[in-house]
This record gives structure tokens, C-alpha cells and sequence, in this order.
């Protein structure tokens, strides 16, 4: 673990010399700057944890003007950092000016070692913690774990290939097509390797407009753009020494592939705005239902970039691929709806069992989900019959003669205006029923613009 790192701001080298005897006796680091100004340039250059800034310097030896003045700086700046303010005298108002303009505690020179150590320690801590907290409001993606134990043979394979590598660390590229638990494998990915204790932060990238990426993706310094109101830490600092899953990952642009890339090949990244450059510590996950070899024969998709990804690759069988899974994961469904609805215990009859069976899943795992989601919230009685399940009995009955004559513009828009018409033009459950993320169907709004809502 790096050590943390303390700048001491002050004039005399004796003084530096003395607080960085003490430092490196407990583990820091110690910087030295001998005025405001070499500070300033320092910070830009170098990575700091916390301040030591002498109040008085050589222009100005009593008022404390000059670190009254770095501290007004330092507040509109892009650094948050600690302070603590040091003064030669017990100035009761300079002190109390220091910390009205930001600086988090301050000691008089002679300093007791024990009391300088007691207020570094005091200081850091509070800095991690309001850090800490920053990253939990921005942590808004929901946990989902599917606690199921899959019986069918395609899964119980996949998950022994899994487990096999989840601890060495390296990138995981999963395939398969959309609705398959690719998220739900992925966190499960993540609670058997070595960073299972650190967070695990999911992004969806296709729900990120191209103009947000960096921000989003490497976070933003204050005023680093017009909307720019307070810092933001980006999704790369969120996963540190854990896992960042970036699922769709084939709907990147390529003009933001080429930044993901360069972070993947040197382990750096600026957030927006800033001039210090930062160390990815995560573990990558990515996750596609997209050809991505297609993709990259029609250029749409950096080569490059996919050889990053995919040290290993695992492709998720589809729901019609685990027979032995359908029934055992309808019921498992069943009973968390049942909980959640405060419904009576419901199970499945003989022939609604028949009809899952013999259905093809083209939604996988999230349309038969939505399905006993549904079925659940209309089941009368204690059992869930066929009735309930409006299931075509293959694909070549799934509305084909419906669609036949339709451009795939066409059959689009006709299934959001469904899905609209179905949930009384509410964006969240209409999303829902399409299998996609809300701001997903925006974006489809906007491209058609003929939809009435």
C-alpha cells in the first residue's frame, strides 16, 4: 500500500527537516515547498493526501496573509485536499480564519510530535470517510443477485470454467444474447475473486451519451465544463481494487473506444479538468450481445480493444439451452414475486409447466422473469395455470405474419408503441416489458420522433 503522502509548506528548512522526521517515523511521505506558489506548482505535478501549510512566510511574517490566500486558492480549485494550518504563535483569529477557509485544524509551532500525529491521523481519516461517502451516493445501479442453484449441464460447466479463474485477475469478456444473467454471472465473478470484499460497480455503456463518457467513465473536476457545479468521481476511482463490469460494451463510439483503450494499455487516467494523473486498481468485466468480430470487419469496433477485453472469454448459453433450468427458475421467480406482492403461496399446474418447457425464450431469462412477474400479479387461487402464461407455441408463430412485410425500423417502432400503449405511457414499465434500460427508450424516442406518448 502507498504511503500517504503530506506536503509540508513552509520556508525553513528546519522546519521541514523537523515535521519530516516525525512523518517518515510513522509511515508517511513527506514533500517539501518552501512558499504558496512552489505548493501550487507541486500540486499539479504531484499526487498529495494532506497539507501542512505554514501561515507567515517571508513576505509577510505576522497577518498570515499569504496562507490565507492559498487557502482561497486551494478552495476553488480542483484539489481537495486537507489542511492543517501552522502558525508561530497562538493567534486565536488566525486560526480561526484558516478554518473558515477550509483548513481542517491547525497547531502551534513548537509543536508536541504526539499532537501534530494525533491531528494527520484525524485529518486523513475524515478525508477517506468524506470520500467514501461521495463514492456510496454515486453508487446508484441496484444490486440484483439471482440466488439460484442451476441443475442444467451447459451452466453447471460454465460456472466450474468461472470459478476455476475467478481469482487470477484477469479481464473476463462474456457473451451470449440479451436477458441471459450475463450481470448476474458477472457479480458472481467478482464474489469469488480476490477483491470480493471492495466494491463492484456496474455501468451500462450504452446508456451513456457520448458527450458524458469521460465524465462518467474518469470523473470531473469542478468547473472543468459549464454544468461542472461540484467534483465527480468517475466510474474507474468508484471500482478501485474492485471490479468494474461494463456491460454493452459493443455500443461504445468508437471515438470513446479509443479512450477506454488507452486506459486499459497504460493503467493511467485525468479525470476531466485535472492535470494529475491516477492508477486504474480494477478488475474489468465487460459483457456483450453484440458480434463483436462482426463488428470489427465493418469497423465499428477496435480490434485492439477487443483483445484487452477478452483474455478470457465465456459465452452464456441461452435459456432454451438449460431445459433442466426452466421450470425450477420459474418457481424461483414465483416465490420472490410472491414475496414482494405479499401474495399467497402460488404453484405451477402440470400443462402451464408443459408450456414453459416447450416455449423458446427468446427474452431468456428476463422475459420468463417479467412472465411469473405478471402471472403472479393475476393468479387467482393457489395455482398458476396456462392461462396465465400467454406463451407462443414456437418461433414460427411468434407474429411472423405480422412482421413479415415490416423494416426493422418499422417492427421497432411498433413494439415500443405496444409497450407504451400496455403501461399507460409509463417510461419505467414500458422499458421493462422491451428489455431495456429507461434511458435506452429515450433514446429511441428521440430517434423516433412520430410516436405519440
Amino acid at each position: 500500500m502507498n504511503k500517504p503522502r503530506i506536503l509540508i509548506v513552509d520556508d525553513r528548512h528546519d522546519i521541514f527537516l523537523s515535521a519530516s522526521f516525525v512523518l517518515e517515523d510513522n509511515d508517511y511521505c513527506p514533500l517539501q515547498a518552501s512558499s504558496p506558489d512552489e505548493a501550487r506548482a507541486l500540486l499539479k505535478q504531484e499526487s498529495v493526501d494532506l497539507i501542512l501549510l505554514d501561515m507567515n512566510f517571508s513576505l509577510d511574517t505576522t497577518s498570515g496573509e499569504e496562507g490565507l490566500a492559498f487557502l482561497s486558492w486551494l478552495a476553488t480549485s480542483e484539489f481537495q485536499i486537507p489542511v492543517v494550518a501552522m502558525t508561530a504563535w497562538a493567534n486565536v483569529e488566525l486560526a480561526v480564519k484558516a478554518m473558515q477557509l477550509g483548513a481542517g485544524d491547525f497547531i502551534e509551532k513548537p509543536w508536541k510530535n504526539q499532537r501534530l500525529q494525533q491531528i494527520i491521523k484525524q485529518q486523513l481519516a475524515l478525508a477517506n470517510l468524506q470520500v467514501q461517502n461521495q463514492k456510496l451516493q454515486q453508487r446508484l445501479e441496484p444490486t440484483n443477485k439471482l440466488e439460484y442453484k442451476w441443475r442444467s449441464p451447459s451452466m453447471l460447466q460454465l460456472f466450474a470454467e468461472i470459478e476455476s479463474v475467478a481469482n487470477t485477475n484477469v479481464n473476463i469478456l462474456l457473451t451470449g444474447d440479451n436477458g441471459t444473467g450475463k450481470s448476474f454471472i458477472a457479480e458472481r465473478v467478482h464474489e469469488l475473486s480476490k477483491q470480493s470484499t471492495e466494491p463492484f460497480i456496474s455501468v451500462n455503456m450504452g446508456a451513456i451519451s457520448e458527450n458524458l463518457f469521460e465524465s462518467e467513465m474518469f470523473g470531473h473536476k469542478k468547473g472543468a465544463f459549464t454544468d461542472a457545479k461540484s467534483n465527480r468521481i468517475g466510474r474507474f476511482e468508484l471500482a478501485k481494487h474492485g471490479t468494474l463490469f461494463l456491460d454493452e460494451i459493443a455500443n461504445i463510439p468508437l471515438s470513446q473506444q479509443a479512450k477506454l483503450l488507452r486506459v486499459l494499455e497504460s493503467g493511467q487516467y485525468e479525470a476531466l479538468g485535472s492535470s494529475q494523473t491516477q492508477q486504474m486498481h480494477a478488475r474489468i468485466i465487460s459483457a456483450t450481445n453484440g458480434d463483436l468480430k462482426k463488428l470489427i470487419v465493418n469497423e465499428a469496433f477496435r480490434e485492439d480493444l477487443y483483445y484487452r477485453l477478452n483474455t478470457l472469454e465465456f459465452r452464456v448459453p441461452s435459456l432454451q439451452e438449460r431445459q433442466a433450468d426452466i421450470v425450477p427458475l420459474a418457481e424461483y421467480f414465483i416465490d420472490i414475486y410472491t414475496q414482494k406482492y405479499q401474495k399467497p403461496a402460488l404453484s405451477l399446474n402440470t400443462q402451464a409447466k408443459q408450456n414453459l418447457t416447450g416455449y423458446h425464450w427468446p427474452g431468456n431469462i428476463r422475459e420468463l422473469s417479467h412472465l411469473m412477474e405478471r402471472a403472479v400479479l393475476l393468479a387467482k387461487g393457489s395455482e398458476i395455470t396456462e392461462q396465465y402464461l400467454p406463451l407462443s407455441s414456437s418461433p414460427a408463430s411468434n407474429s411472423q405474419d405480422s412482421i413479415s412485410m415490416m423494416t426493422l425500423e418499422q417492427a421497432e417502432k411498433a413494439l415500443i408503441k405496444k409497450a407504451l400503449n400496455n403501461t399507460d405511457n409509463n417510461m419505467t414499465h414500458a422499458a421493462k416489458l422491451l428489455g431495456l434500460t429507461k434511458s435506452s427508450l429515450y433514446r429511441r424516442l428521440e430517434k423516433y420522433d412520430d410516436i405519440q406518448r
